[in-house]
């Protein structure tokens, strides 16, 4: 039973990762390299990540620079940057490609506020079908009769406190991711 358990912390565990994770890529009008991660460059025929070419550099709050070791392939960051969801036209001055992080309007800051509340309802019921196999995992162990109706309950109380402390904490991410686009 303890082999259920810490397989479920650990799973849980993965499960909060996740979602700082996909919080970090969220823009939130500050400039966060994070957001850059799942932009990639084709270099010499394979699809590369941007921190892979080159130096990534936050100098002010609003801004961030991309310094390619090839300078060959500034074009190519630049057409990245374009073709990706950032809604951000990057500049680039012939050494590196700038980006700049205009403030979010309230109305932008309304609506990211609606984006992070999906991605934390996802974490949560990812947390929660992680319960459920859990708690299906004791149930098979019962009906194999390797452990009581007895163990099964205590089990089902302590899968449901572990539960509770990653949905407190999926909460607790997402206050301040929320706390972090609205103070902008």
């Amino acid at each position: 039973m303890k082999e259920i358990m810490s397989n479920l912390e650990s799973k849980m565990e993965k499960s909060i990762d996740s979602l700082k994770g996909e919080f970090a890529t969220v823009r939130a009008g500050r400039a966060n390299p994070a957001i850059l991660d799942k932009i990639t460059v084709d270099y010499y025929g394979n699809p590369t990540p941007l921190n892979q070419v080159g130096t990534i550099a936050v100098p002010d709050p609003r801004m961030i620079t991309i310094q390619p070791w090839d300078g060959s392939l500034l074009p190519l960051i630049e057409k990245a940057i374009q073709k990706s969801d950032l809604g951000i036209n990057p500049t680039n001055d012939g050494k590196m490609v700038r980006l700049s992080f205009p403030a979010p309007t309230e109305e932008r800051r309304k609506e990211l506020v609606k984006d992070v509340h999906k991605i934390a309802e996802n974490a949560k019921v990812a947390v929660r079908n992680l319960r459920r196999d859990a708690i299906d995992k004791l149930k098979a162990k019962k009906k194999a009769n390797e452990i009581t109706e007895d163990d099964v309950k205590s089990g089902e109380e302590q899968i449901q406190k572990i539960t509770d402390k990653y949905i407190k904490v999926v909460d607790s991410v997402l206050k301040e991711k929320e706390a972090e686009i609205l103070t902008i």
